[in-house]
């Protein structure tokens, strides 16, 4: 089951008001009414919006459901209402029944006919939510694991072990259900926000790496066949004659894990070895001699 946006669904911002959802809920519904629409996939589409409409039009639903999203949850991830979620049943009156999702079910119960208004969701008591953040290295961001961690609150200092996904990104939000603060009808969850550690070789920039090879100018003039490093072992890159410092080299799924997997890309950066004595320097004569015409601060 995935987790359903349900602002998305009507296009309206999640700090949208209620009439703001109202008119957008009747502008689409319109236009993707099953009768009238000749769009493909209108009535799917009208039920969606339906289907929305009835969490962001209601008040209590709506503030459960934001909640819940508030948690880090995504739209298309896989989702499972987290543990004490509690729900309420609800009817429509004389409306349609039974043409929910699963997702909307599962937070909501499943509609009962029978007239009347519609009951909104009984109120949860449930504690609030923790926040934390946890570093981690870049080794277990790549390749997952378990990792132990304290966290303070109400509950006093408690000492936890989470399960890091691999290729967990930085800034992502990791859920630990009912091990928030507490409250009469259970505890709140614990939303860790992953940090990864600085490395010395690579510099993480979502799913992709960054690393800065230096190379001799004549290994940049030339061109060389070197090794560098990844997150599996070192690899033989080519570095192609006439490179220039700053030019970037990819290496194809090479970063972290995921779908899909993140590059690796190579900066070169050229170092030219100093002139530490009279013989040194006279190569260097030489060189400015040779390459008298070589405008360094030219632009291509």
């Amino acid at each position: 089951m995935q987790f359903k946006d349900y602002y998305k669904v009507l296009g309206v911002e999640p700090g949208a008001d209620a009439a703001t959802i109202k008119s957008a809920y009747r502008r689409l519904a319109k236009k993707y009414h099953p009768d009238k629409s000749s769009e493909a996939g209108a009535e799917d589409r009208f039920k969606e919006i339906n289907e929305a409409n009835e969490v962001l039009g209601d008040p209590a639903r709506k503030a459960e459901y934001d909640q819940l999203r508030a948690g880090g949850f995504r739209s298309g991830e896989e989702f499972r209402p987290p543990p004490g979620w509690q729900g309420g049943q609800f009817d429509f009156g004389d409306g349609p029944r039974g043409d929910f999702s699963d997702f909307f079910e599962s937070l909501f119960g499943r509609g009962r006919g029978g007239g009347g208004r519609a009951h909104g969701p009984s109120v949860r008591r449930r504690g609030p939510d923790l926040r934390a953040t946890l570093e981690v290295d870049l080794a277990t961001a790549a390749e997952g694991g378990k990792q132990r961690f304290q966290v303070g609150g109400t509950r006093g200092l408690r000492t936890l072990e989470v399960r890091i996904p691999a290729g967990v990104q930085e800034g992502q939000t990791i859920r630990l259900a009912e091990q928030g603060e507490p409250g009469p009808d259970g505890a709140g969850d614990l939303l860790l926000e992953i940090h990864i550690r600085p490395h010395p070789d690579f510099e993480v920039d979502g799913r992709d790496l960054r690393h800065r090879l230096a190379l001799a100018p004549w290994e940049a003039a030339l061109g060389a066949q070197l090794a560098v490093p990844t997150l599996s072992g070192q690899v033989s890159l080519r570095v192609p004659s006439g490179s220039r410092s700053g030019q970037r080299l990819r290496l194809k799924g090479k970063g972290l894990p995921g779908t899909p997997a993140g590059d690796l890309y190579v900066e070169l950066q050229i170092q030219a070895p100093p002139a530490a004595n009279e013989a040194d320097r006279q190569w260097y004569e030489q060189m400015q001699e040779r390459f008298a015409d070589f405008e360094p601060r030219r632009r291509t």
